[in-house]
């Protein structure tokens, strides 16, 4: 069963810059499709990226689409979510899941995912 742990996260201002990691305890890893979700307080938890599991394609929901990045490194068997010109909106607890199922464009929807990690919070102040 894949454990994934993710960091990077903090708090930083607005039109700041900040990358996620999320790092896999099983080398199975490489094989799932990788995603990134978000929850803010009082909020349904969200889609936000994934990438399929050899890279080739990704997916982004509308509200990042441009200032965000997904990407992975199969020899570290981590996966990464750049985040640019961050606004508070932004502010959410993100959580990294990897999905046993490899679709392209990569699955958006949360059920998909069979493994998360526990969440990393990224607080953006305006």
């Amino acid at each position: 069963q894949a454990q994934l742990v993710e960091t990077g996260g903090g708090l930083v201002q607005a039109g700041d810059s900040l990358r996620l990691s999320c790092a896999a305890s099983e080398r199975t890893f490489i094989y799932y499709t990788s995603g990134w979700f978000r929850q803010a307080p009082g909020k349904e938890r969200e889609f936000v990226a994934a990438i399929t599991y050899n890279g080739r394609s990704t997916s982004y929901a509308d509200s990042v689409k441009g200032r965000f990045t997904i990407s992975r490194d199969m020899a570290k068997n981590t996966v990464f979510l750049q985040m640019n010109s961050l606004k508070p909106e932004d502010t959410a607890v993100y959580y990294c899941a990897a999905a046993l199922r490899n679709t392209v464009p990569p699955v958006r929807i949360a059920s998909e995912y069979t493994y998360w990690g526990q969440g990393t919070q990224v607080t953006v102040s305006s």
